[in-house]
């Protein structure tokens, strides 16, 4: 077996088909007017040749030319020009990735190649090239044009630092993700009965019943959920926006440890399909998220877990015992750490009670 190793060499400097033609004119002694006669092209061509000016300076139609006065082959001249503008704009690739490598320290390298979303490179301009072919974008300016435009409802906390760039990070693991779940195109009936039966889902405790089922339910209906686990610089714990007309993404970070807070987020993200626009920008709190909407996803959330009158009901039954919360989450059909969660966000059970009710869950990625 022969173990040879061959290096190709990649040179960092270009070199013009017009220095070749200069030497091969030296060789033979041929003036540029001499070779314009021969060639049939004007003297002004072949200096614009020589001094490398132009876009594409050897085109087939010189090279057949330059072929018949000199005898070097149209392959070998189209070849010099394709080497040649390849170098050039190679060099000059590099040099915009030098130039851009500030806008990689904004993006969680790390913690991706962690999970196994990126290869970890030495070179920092080679990272760079992985991070831009996991967005699908050329450079950092088309990341600019397209990532801070995507509709999206997302839930964030914004008591830490966020950084747009990782949160589009997030936002792109989930829709690779979601094209390998295959959906029915979208109906808005059917999703809103689907959620009738996912509510009944919140009494399980094991994720690896109910998040192929919610999955299963909502493709039915042209809904991809998605399970990303969230990254540092984001604090994102839901959100939801558009693959096409007839198919949304519901993407959950994993951010919460609790069945309450998951069931709560899914729900949340579920009103926004089916109460508002497939083009619009939700951005919460200091971010400049709808604060409106948010509020009506809120509310939608809440209904649809915790019946409104039944609840109310149950709320003016003050002191909770355990008991009592057990027997109306079976009630009505929900897991009773959901009950827990809603009487602690009302105010009306401390945050320290009753939390071994909640389920925590433990996810794979940890």
């Amino acid at each position: 077996m022969d173990n040879t190793v061959i290096n190709q060499y990649t040179p960092d400097y270009s070199v013009t088909p017009g220095e070749v033609l200069e030497y091969e004119l030296e060789l033979r002694n041929m003036s540029r007017t001499e070779l314009a006669k021969r060639t049939g092209l004007s003297e002004k061509h072949i200096i614009a040749i020589l001094k490398g000016k132009g876009t594409t300076i050897i085109t087939p139609e010189t090279a057949i030319k330059l072929e018949r006065a000199l005898g070097m082959s149209v392959e070998y001249w189209l070849n010099l020009e394709a080497h040649y503008q390849e170098t050039r704009a190679r060099l000059a690739e590099e040099v915009k990735l030098e130039n851009d490598l500030g806008w990689l320290k904004r993006i969680p390298v790390n913690a991706m190649v962690k999970m196994d979303w990126l290869k970890k490179h030495k070179d920092k301009r080679q990272q760079l090239e992985e991070v831009l072919r996991f967005f699908g974008i050329a450079s950092v300016e088309q990341w600019d044009d397209i990532w801070p435009n995507v509709a999206v409802a997302y839930r964030q906390h914004n008591k830490h630092e966020i950084f747009a760039e990782a949160v589009s990070a997030w936002l792109r693991q989930g829709e690779l993700v979601a094209t390998a779940i295959q959906c029915k195109p979208f109906n808005k009936a059917a999703f809103r009965e689907e959620l009738d039966e996912i509510r009944g889902l919140t009494a399980q405790s094991n994720p690896g019943y109910f998040v192929p089922a919610l999955q299963q339910r909502c493709a039915k209906a042209g809904v991809a959920v998605v399970f990303v686990p969230c990254l540092p610089k984001t604090g994102v714990s839901g959100a939801t926006r558009w693959v096409n007309p007839g198919k949304a993404i519901i993407q959950l970070s994993l951010r919460y440890k609790t069945n309450d807070h998951l069931w709560f987020t899914f729900f949340h993200e579920a009103g926004h399909i089916l109460l508002h626009g497939k083009k619009e920008l939700f951005i919460e709190g200091a971010n400049g998220m709808d604060g409106e909407k948010e509020a009506q996803a809120n509310v939608f959330a809440e209904q649809v877990l915790l019946p409104r009158k039944a609840f109310n009901a149950f709320a003016a039954q003050v002191p909770f015992s355990k008991a009592a919360i057990q027997r109306f989450a079976k009630e009505i059909g929900v897991a009773p750490g959901i009950v827990v969660g809603q009487l602690q966000h009302k105010d009306l059970l401390p945050p320290t009670h009753c939390n071994d009710l909640k389920v925590r869950y433990q996810w794979s990625h940890e």
